[in-house]
This record gives structure tokens, sequence and C-alpha cells, in this order.
């Protein structure tokens, strides 16, 4: 069983995020770590493997300035060896222009299944998954709570807001999961020292041999969110109820 898990390197969340004046991107420099909702796939990737009785654990990346301290720390958990894009060409890119990035770095080895987290929490475009899977021509399976292999086929209960549905398709897929589908396990010394040895395969955009890529948007200002305006307040003294017809007429929802 070979896995890829796509990982995102993000700034480090303890320490406050700055834009860039003249592109209004986020800054990404120095340190980045791994993103907390990825561990989760991570985790679930280890234990698919362990289960199946053998295979690898590739993680996939696109960070800046061929940075990875955040993969690191995936490899200390277990991942086996990581492919990182990493281009300055890429600075800014976009959901679908990320998508066939990590695409491109997936097909640099042999994999049954890819996971990934819903959305990044640094992004939250949630999209990045399906338009892998769409460009890998796999199915995809998303919100997945909970996650098993069964001769070849994937089985999973996805979830809904009522519950969740049982979901099965053939492999190779990918599926992404939701927060808490299992416990990451912490990094041991040993693990931690062991990841230093990993091979981490880093390549640019010309080494992926898919042409010229576009970032596809920029972002041309950036202001500060409006402050909440006070509410009103409605005093009952037995006609409060009209009060508050009139309001919800005044902004046409009744």
């Amino acid at each position: 069983m070979n896995i890829a898990v796509c990982v995102k390197q993000i700034p480090d969340q303890s320490v406050p995020g700055k834009l860039d004046p003249s592109t209004h991107n986020l800054v990404r420099e120095g340190k980045l770590i791994l993103d907390d909702s990825d561990s989760y796939g991570v985790e679930m990737a280890l234990q698919l493997v362990d289960r199946a009785g053998g295979g690898e654990v590739t993680l996939i990346s696109m960070a800046p300035n061929g940075e990875v301290s955040g993969l690191r720390t995936a490899l200390a958990m277990g991942a086996d060896k990581a492919v990182l894009v990493s281009d300055p060409a890429l600075a800014g890119s976009d959901a679908l222009t990320t998508a066939k990035v990590l695409a491109a770095a997936i097909r640099r080895n042999p994999f049954d299944l890819v996971m990934a987290a819903t959305e990044s929490t640094d992004g939250y475009t949630g999209t990045v998954p399906v338009q892998i899977a769409e460009i890998l021509d796999i199915p995809s399976v998303s919100f997945a709570k909970k996650v098993d292999i069964d001769n070849g086929v994937l089985k999973v209960q996805r979830q809904t807001e009522s519950g969740y549905d049982e979901v099965e398709c053939p492999l190779p897929a990918l599926v992404s999961v939701t927060a808490g589908v299992v416990e990451p396990r912490y990094p041991s010394f040993k693990g931690i020292m062991a990841a230093k040895s990993k091979p981490v395969d880093t390549v640019d955009v010309a080494g992926l041999g898919v042409g010229a890529l576009g970032v596809g948007q920029e972002i041309v200002t950036v202001r500060a969110a409006e402050e909440r305006a006070s509410g009103t307040v409605v005093v009952d003294e037995g006609e409060g109820y009209q009060q508050i017809v009139e309001f919800l007429e005044s902004i046409k929802v009744i």
C-alpha cells in the first residue's frame, strides 16, 4: 500500500502574520511548520499502511525557499519520504495552480491512495483536494471521518450535517479527512533523529515537466474589515414584537 499525503507548510500561527506590501500575499519567509489539519492525514496514512502489512507513505508539499521544517515533522511521525516543489515562480499561486503542481508531484511515485486535509488553516478554499483528484482522473471522497481499505476497495464514512454517508469506491482514489478522524502521534526522539536522513526530493516547475504555470490570481487591494455596528435593543412592554416585525420588513425578510 503506497499512500501520498498532501501536506502544507505554513507560517507559525503563534507569530502575527504579515502581508507583502507590494503583492498583498502572505509573507512565507523563514521557518514554516506543518499545518495541524494535515497531521490527521499523515496519521491515517501511517495506520492504513500498518494494517496493509507494508508500503510507503510519501509526503507531497509546495513551499518557498526549499523549506522542509514542516516536512521533517511529518517524517518524524513515520512517513518514509517527501517530494517538495519549491519555485519562486509559484509565489501567490491560486488553488487550481496549486492542484496542478501537487498532482504532478504525486505522479513522481506509484500510489494507491492520496490523502489530504479538507482545507488548510491559512487558505480555507477547500477546493484543492477535489481538483487534484480531477487532474489525476481518480475518484474523490471528501469529509472522511473513518477510512478503511478492504480487498482493494476504499470504504469511507463521510461526515454530513445529519450523520454520515457510507461510501465505497475502487482504488486509486483521493480522500480528504476531517480533523479528529484519528489522534495524531507525537514524533518520538528516535523519529526526529531518523527524519534528518529521510529523502526529500526537491524539484522546481521545470523539473515537474508541467510547462509554464501562471499563478492565476492577483490581489489588487487589501483593507481592514469593517467593525460590526451596534445592535438595537428591544424593550418588550407588551408590544416588542411589533418592533421586530418592522425591522424584518425593513430588511425585506418578510
